[in-house]
């Protein structure tokens, strides 16, 4: 089923998501599985995988001269999501970027998915790589989100890349995106960013997962700002639960949100990440009720491939 055929059957009920990553190289799906395995007594409808795209790593020859070399540390996004929607009967959504495809690549990408049967898609521009400083498009790729979503939704009218096609299968994604109740970092304001919420729509996004954020007043905001706009399609919350002392810096710097002062006071009160554990889990599930209060569609959470946290969380408000 699509996402939005989900949400549409719920009912106006809280729909319980979770995210996860792929393995590192060189680890089997047995990774994959001992997440997603204590999660499923909450009825997740869907679960998302994230793509990676390359790196660059440089290594040493001798002499002085160093090799640039692509490496990808966390292949498998396709395979992944056949694996769940074949084990757990339930669907799986791949990400896709901009970032490291071609439009000829991305074409292919979908083919595949279409292929096996894989229905829903979160369209992302994606980051920059570690050696660069601002996001470049690949040379024939998409530079946007937006554009990338244009030729998701074209090929669900049957356009494909060779326009000299004829009779030409129409695949049927359901296309999500991301928005960000911070504003994404790159944005000028977030009025303006919430105008390229819109495009992703106008152009043919069906559903918004935003950000992580720990102050439910900001998604609020965000949620009405878009409503202004014009933006009518359901609106996912996306939350991860602090676990770590570290955290408190990492993630501000990482994903540009700002972390509420109570809950930063809270968490350095604590002697060792054990207690922060609990901290994290504490804020989350006051989160999470908040915002089944508020009907939001889905609770989406980031799990980053540990589930014990967001076990405890589920338990507590599913």
């Amino acid at each position: 089923m699509k996402i939005t055929e989900h949400i549409e059957a719920a009912k106006d009920k809280t729909l319980f998501s979770f995210e996860i990553l792929p393995p590192l190289k060189g680890q089997n799906i047995e990774s994959i599985y001992k997440g997603i395995d204590p999660l499923m007594e909450f009825n997740p409808p869907f679960i998302d995988v994230t793509y990676h795209r390359e790196e660059y790593v440089y290594i040493e020859k001798g002499n002085g001269l160093l090799e640039k070399k692509i490496v990808r540390k966390r292949p498998g996004t396709v395979g992944i999501c056949a694996a769940i929607q074949s084990k757990y009967g339930i669907d799986a959504v791949p990400h896709i970027l901009c970032g490291g495809f071609t439009k000829e690549d991305t074409e292919n990408f979908l083919i595949d998915l279409d292929f096996l049967e894989i229905k829903n898609v979160m369209a992302l521009r994606g980051d920059a790589v570690k050696s660069e400083i601002y996001f470049k498009p690949e040379a024939g790729g998409n530079c946007f989100a937006n554009d990338l979503v244009q030729q998701i939704a074209d090929m669900n009218r049957g356009k494909f890349q060779d326009e000299a096609l004829e009779n030409s299968h129409q695949t049927d994604f359901c296309i999500g995106v991301a928005g960000y109740p911070e504003k994404h970092m790159e944005a000028p304001s977030l009025e303006k960013d919430v105008e390229r919420v819109k495009a992703k729509v106008d152009a043919g996004a069906e559903y918004v997962v935003t950000q992580m954020f720990f102050n439910n007043t900001k998604f609020f905001e965000f949620v009405d700002k878009c409503r202004e706009k014009g933006i009518s399609v359901p609106i996912i919350p996306g939350l991860k639960p602090i676990a770590t002392k570290r955290q408190l810096t990492m993630i501000p710097h990482r994903f540009h949100v700002d972390l509420p002062d109570a809950l930063t006071l809270e968490v350095e009160k604590c002697s060792n990440n054990e207690e922060v554990r609990q901290v994290g889990i504490d804020w989350c599930i006051q989160q999470s009720k908040e915002l089944v209060a508020a009907g939001v569609p889905v609770l989406h959470y980031y799990s980053m491939g540990k589930s014990s946290n967001i076990q405890k969380i589920a338990a507590a408000v599913f």
